[in-house]
């Protein structure tokens, strides 16, 4: 069984990047995945420092995500990028935890622009060697997007964020590992 896990890198207890990571993971269940949703904003993780190996939670979400065989990424937009809290986050992960996994993104945004947010996830996670998947959300005004019991208004939307939790679940564990050499 594939083991999916979805960072969400909000503090807010309202999050809507934790809210819509949420409907992504009930279709990685739904397509057979072992699911867990780590919200950044219930953790213990001060900020990175390069000369200090271990900090608050920093190994044992390190564990979790290395662990994973897909990562389901998630921040809300902040100044055209994503936020401190995800940065930070990632700061201390790097090939050992993403080296030959599934990663999907996900991006909120209060008003209408989400691209480069994406865009700035989508280079970081190759940096780190995760294999990033074609399919993203995106969405835009976000408080919009949800109904006060947290299910997602337009269809479409729903569908797209379920696409993401089902691609990635279904792509974690295949064949993304290099041949053997003989």
């Amino acid at each position: 069984m594939a083991r999916v896990v979805a960072v969400s890198g909000s503090r807010r207890d309202g999050s809507y990047t934790r809210l819509a990571l949420r409907h992504a993971l009930d279709a990685a269940e739904d397509a057979g995945a072992d699911t867990e949703l780590i919200h950044l904003g219930d953790v213990d993780l001060p900020l990175y420092h390069p000369s200090i190996d271990e900090q608050g939670e920093s190994e044992e979400l390190k564990r979790v995500v290395r662990e994973a065989d897909g990562v389901l990424l998630g921040s809300p937009v902040y100044h055209g990028s994503y936020s401190s809290t995800f940065r930070n986050f990632h700061d201390y992960c790097g090939f050992d935890e993403y080296e030959d996994t599934v990663v999907g993104l996900l991006a909120t945004a209060g008003g209408g622009s989400y691209g480069s947010t994406l865009d700035h996830m989508r280079s970081t996670v190759r940096g780190v060697h995760g294999w990033v998947i074609p399919h993203q959300v995106g969405i835009r005004g976000a408080s919009r997007e949800f109904d006060d019991d947290g299910s997602v208004v337009d269809p479409k939307l729903d569908d797209r964020i379920r696409k993401l939790g089902r691609v990635v679940a279904e792509r974690a564990g295949t064949c993304l590992m290099p041949a053997a050499s003989d």
